[in-house]
């Protein structure tokens, strides 16, 4: 059998708590399906700046480079704000993505209907369902283009530069058109084509694109509609696919509609099998050593790594039935946690959830 090995970054803030939950039901999986897996710590962020100086240690890289998925926590926080931008914990996960090559992050966006409740959106809205994906272009864009600030006429001047080529189009919108094969069969592509040149080639290419997927129905939406659209009937939706930064902003607000930002995984990939895995939400400092974090979004990460990178489509099923199966008895922790369920920590949730696997 072969072994397959995950490179583990803990990171910053609540990354250990919840990391220490996901890798445990991982090995959980792992016995119960009869996988090989090995697991090598790569530090990065914060604590890898404060410890050796550096936010991706060139160590760290090759672990991560070496390894078949990578399962990341979180980085970043207020104590490493006055950090050079080029070396901040936020860097090093944009520069891991791109020597990675992952260039496709996948944002499942889904209202459980245990954590119903939990919704902020009004009850007739959410009974239409919440279901669907945000593909999101991960390494081009204004995140990746030229960055300066310069002195023009005595004043400073700030500029960003948005940038994408038509392929790094084609391969987001084939990887979207992919994924919606596999669900309902409707793509959604969001740009802001009456304002600018990088969304009217991204709406031509999209187009381009779709015509060698006849099978799967291609609607286009301004990016501020979309953003409205969420919020007034999330259940239109299957397939989102948009640019780095639009997907950036609108897979944050598809949290909120799902209840909380503390349950949602997600993939970051490329052409080949080899993904980083992480939860979307940010290293929540205020709460770290509490044993307050909420491990689900890290553990359903874990099921898409599994899915996406192991191909072990019954292990990730079996770690998605395990969430569910300990919501249905009712243990939260306190981000999902109404009257009448049963409070309990980021450690005693995420034992639970690896018993039941």
């Amino acid at each position: 059998m072969e072994t397959k090995r995950i490179a583990v970054i803990r990171g910053d803030g609540i990354g250990p708590e919840i990391v220490t939950q996901a890798v445990a039901v991982l090995e959980r999986a792992a016995d119960r399906f009869g996988l090989s897996l090995a697991f090598d710590e790569a530090e990065m962020g914060g604590c890898a700046i404060d410890r050796c100086g550096q936010s991706l240690p060139e160590a760290s890289l090759q672990t991560c480079l070496r390894a078949d998925a990578v399962l990341l926590g979180a980085v970043g926080g207020p104590r490493w704000d006055g950090v050079p931008k080029e070396n901040r914990p936020e860097s090093a996960l944009l520069r891991l993505r791109s020597a990675l090559g992952l260039y496709a992050n996948l944002r499942p966006a889904r209202l459980m209907p245990q954590l119903a409740d939990a919704s902020p959106l009004a009850p007739a809205v959410t009974a239409r369902g919440v279901d669907f994906v945000v593909v999101r272009e991960l390494i081009g864009g204004i995140y990746f283009g030229e960055h300066r600030t310069e002195t023009v006429d005595g004043q400073p001047v700030a500029t960003d530069v948005m940038r994408y080529s038509r392929g790094e189009i084609e391969r987001i919108a084939r990887t979207a058109f992919e994924t919606a094969r596999r669900r309902r069969k409707h793509v959604t592509s969001v740009d802001k084509s009456n304002v600018l040149d990088c969304s009217r080639l991204w709406r031509a290419t999209v187009d381009a694109v779709a015509a060698a997927y006849p099978d799967v129905t291609v609607r286009h939406m301004l990016v501020d509609n979309c953003a409205m659209q969420i919020v007034r009937d999330p259940s239109q939706f299957d397939v989102v696919l948009t640019e780095n930064m639009f997907g950036d902003i609108l897979s944050d607000e598809a949290s909120m509609v799902t209840g909380s930002i503390g349950i949602l995984p997600s993939a970051s990939l490329g052409a080949g099998s080899r993904g980083l895995y992480e939860p979307i939400h940010g290293s929540a400092p205020d709460i770290a050593g509490t044993d307050a974090a909420d491990p689900i979004g890290t553990i359903l990460s874990a099921a898409m790594l599994l899915r996406y990178s192991l191909d072990a489509p019954e292990a990730a099923d079996a770690v998605e039935a395990a969430v569910a199966a300990v919501l249905d008895q009712g243990f939260r922790t306190a981000d999902i946690c109404p009257a009448g369920q049963t409070p309990v920590g980021c450690a005693e949730l995420g034992r639970r959830i690896a018993d039941a696997v």
